[in-house]
């Protein structure tokens, strides 16, 4: 299945890394790709997330790697990668399109 990264995905994943990159970039680079490893297995998975609490749609779910929350959408044929968001933060509905 084809994996699809919104703006929104890619400018949360690059602040992520540039947060943790400041602190520990090794760290940040381990986090990146394992976050690119989970993404790909949504692939030939995509239903292995759980449905995302504030939404609860079938279709929207979400996997974790390590504290943060990557938010997807499951539609015919692809992979919508949503967002890329800390476990404590709930999801707003404006993330959601």
């Amino acid at each position: 299945m084809k994996i699809v990264w919104s703006p929104l995905s890619y400018e949360r994943l690059e602040n992520i890394y540039e947060f943790i990159f400041d602190k520990d970039p090794v760290a940040a680079k381990n986090l990146i790709n394992s976050v690119f490893e989970r993404i790909e297995s949504l692939s030939r998975f995509p239903e292995r997330g759980r449905k995302v609490p504030e939404i609860n749609r079938d279709e929207i779910r979400e996997v974790f790697v390590s504290e943060y929350r990557i938010i997807y959408k499951i539609e015919p044929n692809k992979i919508s990668i949503i967002t890329i968001r800390n476990f404590k933060q709930l999801l707003p509905k404006t993330d959601i399109k």
